[in-house]
């Protein structure tokens, strides 16, 4: 572009130089014509040449000073950019600066917090030392007790002074104390072999009268369905598990029981080495939804062969006499198993199924989730039908399930089944299948097996 800028200004100048009218000189300055100057005028041609120059060279200034506009505001454009990047590269900087000084001051919390971890360790540490001091204190002087006792009960040290006096009196009322327990556990042992006594005579009553219907019914021995049917009897009017695994049943699988004045029902019963044990509720996969109203809890629902709720009625017409165990098996998702059994009593409709547990002794850690509360009897409770001890709120609605809730926050063996992992959120977990006092109140459970029998059995286990 300058090349060409300079080339038409140069034109231009010839042009005018060469265009416009000059004074002729060296003429004679003879006649009248002398006198006169000559003038010579641009010729039309070259005025079109100028004017065309002219124009091109306008053109080509105004083609640059349009380009240069461009430019201009390209790099306005890029410096506003830049600009931009410069200010957003600050206040970027100043966060960085201040997480810097927050990172600081944590790390700083950190090693205050890390300095009093150490002192507190240090001091749990002490406090170890002392208490198993103590506990070796405690044994030397448990060592030193047991010795004087096995010297005062062979004779071998009189009582010469006060202090053996009321030691030998002490260990006299242990001992009271304990011949106290053993009468108590005799008279309970008596009741059960009473009551085993007459679960013998029910026994015999109903294979005499097995035999005789099968006397009755002579012309069906041929036919071998009745045959099976005949073979069934015992199942059909047993009157739970036990009796059939004191006839002789030793597999576990699906029976027909019949208990008195009631009406037959198929159970699942779960033989072992010590009797015969009738399951009332089972959980292992999921695939039964336990969030039921009163009338499926009391009828019962599920599969006998997979997860399943007995029935509050078919449980009570079983177990309405009383001397009944209850054997609850539990799994964590580790596959470690616990266990617990209480003797137990079940209230009819009218005391809607009440579960009382006798408190025979302490309980122990794991039959407190149940026993504590059910001491008094607590009645079963479901969505529709709020019967627990909470005032406010209802515990069936608030976790999920039937269950003998006290206060909501013991046990719940029928709530939601939550394959593994568990839900992260702490009101859900709540709402699974738990035993507090063994896994916590937000683990929920992996299976459980809940079964009944009568009390004999647990004298022979």
């Amino acid at each position: 572009m300058k090349i060409t800028l300079a080339s038409l200004t140069l034109c231009l100048v010839v042009l005018m130089a060469t265009g416009f009218p000059l004074e002729r000189k060296g003429a004679s300055p003879s006649g009248s014509s002398a006198k006169e100057k000559r003038v010579q005028y641009p010729g039309w041609d070259d005025v079109n040449v100028i004017a065309h120059g002219l124009l091109q060279l306008g053109q080509g200034l105004k083609e640059h000073v349009d380009k240069t506009k461009v430019q201009m505001r390209d790099m306005a454009t890029k410096l506003k950019a830049f600009n931009r990047t410069v200010a957003e590269l600050g206040r970027e900087s100043q966060k960085l600066r201040a997480e810097g000084e927050t990172l600081k001051a944590r790390a700083r919390g950190l090693e205050d917090r890390e300095g009093q971890l150490l002192n507190v360790t240090a001091e749990l540490r002490e406090k170890a030392e002392e208490m198993q001091q103590e506990r070796r204190t405690m044994s030397e002087r448990m060592s030193r007790l047991e010795e004087r006792v096995d010297g005062m009960l062979q004779g071998d040290s009189a009582p010469s002074d006060g202090r053996n006096s009321s030691d030998a009196h002490s260990i006299q009322l242990l001992l009271e104390a304990q011949n106290r327990r053993i009468d108590d556990l005799m008279e309970r042992i008596r009741l059960q072999q009473e009551k085993l006594d007459k679960q013998n005579v029910r026994i015999r009553t109903l294979q005499s009268q097995i035999q005789q219907s099968r006397q009755r019914l002579p012309a069906r021995s041929s036919d071998p369905d009745a045959s099976a049917e005949q073979r069934d009897s015992p199942d059909e009017t047993a009157t739970d598990c036990h009796e059939l695994f004191l006839r002789g049943e030793t597999s576990s699988g699906v029976y027909t029981i019949q208990p008195l004045n009631s009406e037959a029902f198929q159970v699942f019963c779960q033989m072992t080495t010590d009797g015969g044990w009738t399951v009332i509720q089972r959980r292992q996969d999921g695939s039964v939804d336990f969030d039921q109203l009163w009338q499926a809890y009391v009828k019962g629902f599920g599969s006998l062969n997979g997860e399943f709720w007995l029935g509050l009625e078919k449980i009570h017409s079983i177990a309405k006499d009383g001397g009944y165990i209850l054997n609850i098996k539990l799994s964590d998702w580790g596959d470690d198993l616990a266990s617990v059994r209480l003797p137990f009593q079940l209230g009819g409709e009218e005391t809607k199924y009440s579960l009382r547990i006798p408190e025979v002794g302490t309980f122990s850690t794991l039959e407190s989730s149940l026993g504590t509360d059910a001491t008094a009897g607590l009645p079963f409770s479901t969505r529709d039908q709020d019967n627990d001890q909470k005032a406010d709120i209802s515990c069936a609605k608030h976790l999920s399930g039937g269950w003998w809730f006290s206060n909501c926050g013991r046990s719940n063996l029928n709530g939601r089944y939550f394959q593994s992992p568990p839900p992260k959120q702490r009101h859900q977990r709540k709402q699974g299948i738990f035993w507090k006092t063994w896994r916590g109140r937000y683990y929920p459970l992996k299976l459980s097996m809940m079964m009944i029998a009568p009390g004999a059995i647990e004298s022979k286990s």
